[in-house]
């Protein structure tokens, strides 16, 4: 904290030294009542014209020798050693509380960790979500909705379950919550403040964090769910690959066949599970960053596979401090979360307007059977046990 403290007078004291080689003793003094004897705002002004401005303790010379024993002044210019070192944390310093965490006064790698928050993240995040929408318009409008190739039967079998389908409407929740008060956080400064002003962009950051702090906890905990209920369903099989063969009956007349969950439904389900892992495991190294610091662990363990070397690069650190421990953990969670929002946009698309019938199955879990037939025949014969109810031009199972 001292050393703290000598940062900030340095910066604002008065330069007393320099002032004493060019003022005569005695010089005119300066009403301060207003302020206490504290400088004013026209002092630091006059200061920077370069003018004497007289200390409120009397003339320069004898403020000169009381503060020089306090703060080390150097005739106002500041020590370029010390700033050196308080850049790279080479200086002694000793702190009441914080631990050592809070001896870094200056943290160079911040500027690099703002330089990339800014610049290329901004641009190729917001570049990736706006592109994935453009995409999807562009596939709608030239391929249309995906129609149901027979008629409906007005039968209909049980897709998802209540359970399933509140855990999946959790996590989905959670997951648009999370994904646009991110949003807000990292677009707010630029987009928001000019145009709503910077009273509303306060607010709505302040609320953004409080709800992305503890609805993080509800997606979590959904994730765990969800992976425990439906991985023995999203365990790759051969019929993956007739799936996606035919990108899903994108190719071809026929629907290709698929059980519980086709190939691009499982590229969802580990898509989630994978990538919003790594987010859940960022997201709390960023509520606890010094109870679970991740990346210094994470790199001594690449480094042992000799994973750097073998992509031309030097050894990892694995000795970092909190902050970098944070900074690194702030990008990476930001990097994969605007992956898999782009990923869910598209899962959105599908499951809404881009294939008739897909919403029944999350929304009151019943599908058609002209539904369960077109797109996962093989699941619907598993169900009923027999395959007499198909439609006459329906895809085999096998």
């Amino acid at each position: 904290m001292r050393a703290f403290l000598t940062m900030i007078f340095l910066t604002l004291a008065l330069p007393v030294m320099a002032q004493e080689a060019s003022s005569p003793t005695g010089a005119e003094q300066i009403d301060r009542s207003a302020t206490g004897g504290a400088q004013t705002l026209e002092d630091i002004l006059a200061r920077q014209r370069g003018e004497v401005v007289a200390p409120k303790t009397g003339d320069a010379a004898s403020a000169a020798q009381e503060l020089s024993g306090q703060l080390g002044v150097l005739g106002g210019s500041s020590d370029p050693e010390l700033w050196r070192a308080m850049r790279y944390g080479t200086t002694d310093v000793s702190v009441s509380a914080g631990g050592d965490v809070a001896k870094v006064l200056i943290q160079d790698g911040g500027m690099a960790w703002y330089e990339f928050r800014k610049g290329p993240l901004a641009t190729y995040g917001g570049y990736l979500l706006l592109g994935t929408i453009a995409a999807l318009i562009l596939f709608y409008v030239l391929r249309g909705r995906i129609p149901l190739d027979y008629d409906r039967t007005g039968r209909t079998v049980t897709r998802f379950k209540f359970a399933e389908r509140m855990a999946h409407w959790v996590m989905a929740g959670s997951f648009v919550l999370l994904g646009f008060t991110g949003l807000f956080v990292k677009y707010g400064r630029d987009f928001i403040a000019p145009y709503l002003g910077k009273d509303f962009n306060s607010t709505l950051l302040i609320g953004s964090k409080f709800i992305h702090n503890n609805v993080a906890w509800a997606f979590m905990i959904s994730l765990v769910v969800v992976f425990f209920m439906w991985v023995w369903h999203n365990i790759p099989n051969r019929t993956d690959i007739k799936w996606f063969a035919q990108a899903g009956g994108i190719v071809g007349s026929n629907h290709p066949p698929a059980k519980k969950f086709n190939g691009g439904q499982k590229i969802i389900f580990w898509s989630c599970i994978l990538l919003g892992g790594s987010i859940s495991m960022s997201g709390l190294s960023l509520l606890f960053p010094f109870e679970l610091p991740l990346f210094a662990k994470t790199f001594g363990v690449l480094n042992d596979l000799g994973i750097p070397g073998v992509l031309g690069m030097a050894e990892l650190p694995t000795t970092l401090a909190p902050q970098e421990e944070m900074q690194l953990a702030q990008a990476w969670h930001a990097i994969v979360s605007f992956v898999l929002m782009a990923i869910i946009i598209a899962h959105i698309y599908i499951g809404s307007i881009g294939m008739e019938g897909a919403y029944d199955a999350m929304g009151s879990g019943e599908v058609d059977e002209a539904w369960a037939r077109q797109h996962h025949s093989i699941w619907l014969e598993e169900i009923k046990g027999e395959d007499s109810t198909a439609p006459k031009n329906a895809t085999p199972a096998e």
